[in-house]
């Protein structure tokens, strides 16, 4: 199949804390590669992967996010045309657990909020020893996010296609439910972020 053509596109982004592992997964998602040591990514970064869903031809542009937010620096140009987004924490590290409350803010605050992205909460690492957030409270913190929870590792290449897999079905799916004919060119459009109640971030 050529890589020219396609019936639809779709725009992911990656966010989390440094260090979590969101160019890994990226990595080991659209080049099949690992490597334990790489350097970090400066600025913002895209990647490119074709796949088949429902019949569809669709081009993913996965957007890493890594580098940035050491400085808190996503800002509403990164958002923009966002359909879906991995929510990534490590599971051997709760502060960054802790983190995803912020993350969820930035969304707010960088979105329109009339508008829906589909999201997925990612809890990384799950082959490392050390756990420092079991698998229940990853659970619950994605019920009352109303999103999924997968738990991932990118050197043992667990659950890291399936993570990305379910995002994807989970835009397509709205998109449809949506009836855009052409499914192509989709304006940003779910979950619905909850209010911020006030408070600095």
């Amino acid at each position: 199949m050529s890589a020219k053509t396609f019936d639809m596109q779709i725009k992911l982004l990656t966010l989390g804390d440094s260090g979590v592992g969101k160019t890994c997964l990226l990595l080991r998602y659209v080049n099949d590669m690992y490597s334990p040591s790489f350097m970090s990514t400066i600025g913002i970064d895209f990647k490119a992967k074709y796949v088949e869903h429902d019949g569809k031809r669709i081009k993913l542009q996965i957007w890493d996010t890594a580098g940035q937010e050491r400085f808190r620096t996503i800002t509403n140009s990164y958002f923009k045309g966002c359909q879906g987004i991995l929510l990534v924490f490590e599971l051997t590290d709760r502060t960054t657990f802790n983190s995803i409350s912020r993350w969820v803010d930035q969304i707010k605050d960088n979105t329109d909020p009339s508008s829906e992205i589909n999201m997925i909460l990612v809890g990384n690492k799950c082959d490392a020893p050390g756990r420092q957030v079991s698998f229940e409270e990853g659970q619950h913190l994605a019920t009352n996010l109303n999103i999924p929870y997968i738990e991932t590792s990118c050197k043992m290449d667990i659950n890291v296609s399936n993570a990305f897999t379910q995002l994807v079905g989970d835009v397509y799916n709205r998109l449809k439910e949506e009836d855009n004919p052409m499914l192509k060119s989709i304006k940003l459009t779910p979950i619905k972020v909850a209010e911020k109640k006030g408070g600095c971030c």
